[in-house]
């Protein structure tokens, strides 16, 4: 096991690198490569990374705590049973990546790209997706309770017995949703029933 603190890294490549079982704190990667890096059961804590490409790279196990990941690929990357908890992710691309069992604590995932992920049955109350990409997520059954949902891009997305309560809905297509089975408040139902052309007096 290594321990990484306060260090700073600009354009390096890891790819060739084992860091599975380690802690990293207070360091900054900028540009940084991790494809198909083992990173399974690493620590971060208030780390740094920007720009980084994290394809296919491992990082099931892993728990992340007050870090960023911002503009980073993680594309094709194994996050299975992996914990963000309070962390940025701001513009950061998940495409194809393996998500089942993942645990997501707040944070901030707005313009993430999300399309096709599984995330059903996940808690994952009070995240920020801000004008993220959920384009055909599976959402099934998860817990979206006070999350923002701003402008999130659902179409064909599965939210059947989703709790949506409390959510910030501005700018959703409902009509594009099949809400079968999803938990609303009044003022969602409300605004369901008005995008179908109901008048709510």
């Amino acid at each position: 096991m290594f321990q990484h603190v306060d260090k700073q890294y600009n354009n390096i490549d890891f790819s060739n690198s084992d860091l599975r079982f380690g802690e990293l704190r207070n360091c900054t990667f900028n540009e940084c490569i991790f494809r198909g890096t083992p990173l399974e059961e690493v620590l971060t804590s208030s780390c740094l990374f920007i720009n980084c490409d994290l394809s296919n790279a491992n990082l099931n196990s892993s728990h992340h705590s007050g870090s960023a990941f911002t503009n980073c690929r993680f594309y094709g990357s194994n996050l299975f049973v992996s914990k963000f908890v309070n962390c940025k992710m701001i513009g950061s691309d998940f495409s194809e990546a393996r998500m089942d069992g993942i645990t997501i604590e707040e944070g901030d995932w707005s313009y993430t790209n999300l399309r096709h992920v599984n995330l059903g049955k996940q808690n994952l109350r009070k995240v920020r997706f801000n004008e993220a990409d959920m384009y055909q997520a599976n959402l099934e059954k998860a817990d979206l309770r006070d999350a923002d949902l701003t402008r999130v891009q659902l179409g064909k997305a599965n939210i059947q017995g989703a709790d949506l309560r409390g959510a910030i809905l501005d700018g959703i297509d409902f009509k594009s949703l099949d809400v079968k089975g999803v938990r609303m408040d009044i003022i969602q139902a409300a605004a369901l029933a008005r995008s179908y052309g109901a008048r709510i007096d």
